[in-house]
């Protein structure tokens, strides 16, 4: 072998020799950290069972039953043809036949949250219902008797009576939640008791769901299905975070996406329902909404924040308090607001007669102001028309009418609004995109106010800029600004 060729046999033997130790060296931690992955592995396994473990005896079975009244029920089955809806056209639904009573069952899920025995869960749940009986994770059951509810948030307070000293869970915070933290669900889907299902924090905040009037649900891909509705949302430490209230679903099952009451919005409803059996709303009589970056530049702001106020109330605690139509609001007590519905949501969870501060902004400068919060009136009703009329706002789609006393009873108006009615809107037109309805009151133009169709034509001929229109317009009890712009 030549000197040449033994060179070239040395140098690959080193560079095997070479490889062979790198290779050994990245061998031993590779084993370790798999070792160290298993052991977090099984450590985090354990931590979940531990707090399903911890929680589950102050998890409840919820059985409801209720009357309701029904038609028919001839025993020989004649009544089928007393509700044919030809003959209740001849002759009226007296002769619907015989009503009867029958008795509807559901079910759901609670939590025990003191040891005497109060427990929170749905409204849902338990509306309407005559008898409630719950049953512990040992079997035993208890009659219970209805504390109080809150349909307009699904909150619902019971209580049943036991001698011993039941088992509790801790409310935890829902504020400190972080999305993609780990949760826990423990309910009854389906009347599969104690079912345990786990899943991440998918989005906080959610609103404008349609579920609740008073919504900033907690979203979970934790499998929730019917039945685990008023169960705990826990967090690892096991301390409650929401109340699982509903799921999004186009089957009827579960399709990854679940919703939970946060348990923060839950604990000043749940103190005003054992003191009192009901809730009390904090009400500042504005008319509030969103504002984009169209409305920014309409009232001149630098970028797209905040809560922009179109009506006050007339002795409201907005008026009384100074705040004007036109503000903006960016904090309360110093909390910065995210949109309408949060304002809405911690305005509503204030005791009424509470002094709070609103940090807003008015002529492009800020300022902070103080009010005492009201109490919340009764809800509003709704208001309808037929199409009619013209007016002058044709190339966005609209066709519009002068406000009469006439179309004001009609609508749900007050005799005092004045404006211009919109009595048509054309599919498909700007109009139609922002969301204009036909009922809806037109009274002011470029913020500029009108009462009738003339008022409007001359403040659309001052418009400088003719095809951005800015329209405050007012649907049912409130009223919101509205940018108009053609093609």
């Amino acid at each position: 072998m030549s000197h040449a060729s033994l060179s070239a046999h040395s140098k690959l033997l080193t560079l095997f020799i070479f490889l062979s130790i790198i290779a050994a060296a990245w061998s031993r931690p590779v084993l370790a950290q798999s070792d160290d992955d298993t052991a977090l592995l099984e450590r985090s396994s354990r931590a979940f069972a531990n707090v399903v473990k911890s929680a589950q005896p102050a998890v409840v079975n919820i059985r409801v039953e209720a009357s309701v009244k029904s038609r028919g029920g001839f025993p020989d089955g004649s009544d089928e043809m007393f509700n044919n809806p030809f003959f209740e056209h001849f002759f009226g639904p007296q002769f619907q036949g015989p009503s009867r009573r029958q008795r509807q069952q559901g079910q759901g899920s609670g939590f025990i949250i003191s040891r005497d025995g109060f427990i929170l869960t749905n409204n849902h749940v338990v509306d309407g219902a005559d008898e409630i009986t719950v049953r512990l994770s040992d079997e035993r059951e208890f009659k219970a008797k209805l504390v109080g509810s809150d349909p307009q948030t699904d909150v619902a307070l019971i209580k049943i009576q036991d001698s011993g000293q039941l088992p509790t869970l801790v409310l935890g915070d829902s504020d400190a939640l972080e999305v993609g933290e780990w949760v826990i669900a423990i309910g009854n889907p389906f009347g599969l008791n104690q079912t345990v299902t786990v899943g991440v924090v998918s989005a906080k905040g959610r609103s404008r769901v349609g579920i609740n009037e008073y919504e900033n649900f907690i979203q979970t891909d934790a499998a929730i299905n019917p039945g685990n509705s008023g169960g705990p949302l826990l967090n690892t430490h096991g301390e409650v975070v929401g109340i699982n209230s509903a799921l999004f679903s186009r089957t009827g099952g579960y399709m990854g996406i679940g919703f939970a009451i946060p348990i923060n919005m839950v604990k000043a409803i749940e103190n005003q329902l054992q003191k009192h059996g009901k809730v009390t709303r904090g009400w500042l009589g504005v008319g509030i909404q969103d504002i984009n970056e169209e409305l920014a530049k309409s009232f001149d702001l630098k970028e797209a924040r905040g809560i922009l106020v179109t009506e006050v109330q007339p002795d409201s605690p907005a008026a009384k308090g100074g705040l004007r139509q036109g503000d903006v609001i960016l904090r309360l007590n110093d909390l910065e607001l995210i949109d309408v519905s949060d304002l809405r949501n911690r305005i509503a969870l204030i005791t009424p007669g509470t002094k709070a501060t609103l940090a807003i902004i008015r002529g492009g400068r800020e300022e902070v102001i103080e009010l005492a919060i009201g109490e919340q009136p009764a809800g509003f009703g709704k208001a309808g028309i037929n199409p009619s009329g013209q007016g002058g706002l044709e190339q966005f789609g609209l066709s519009l009418q002068t406000l009469t006393p006439e179309l004001a009873q009609q609508l749900g108006y007050s005799a005092k609004q004045k404006g211009v009615v919109i009595s048509a809107v054309e599919p498909g037109s700007a109009a139609e995109s922002a969301g204009l309805r036909t009922g809806n009151l037109i009274d002011e133009v470029n913020k500029v106010a009108v009462t009738n169709l003339q008022e409007m034509e001359a403040a659309l001929k001052k418009s400088p800029h003719p095809k951005r229109i800015l329209l405050r317009v007012r649907s049912e009890n409130l009223s919101q600004y509205v940018v108009l712009v053609a093609e």
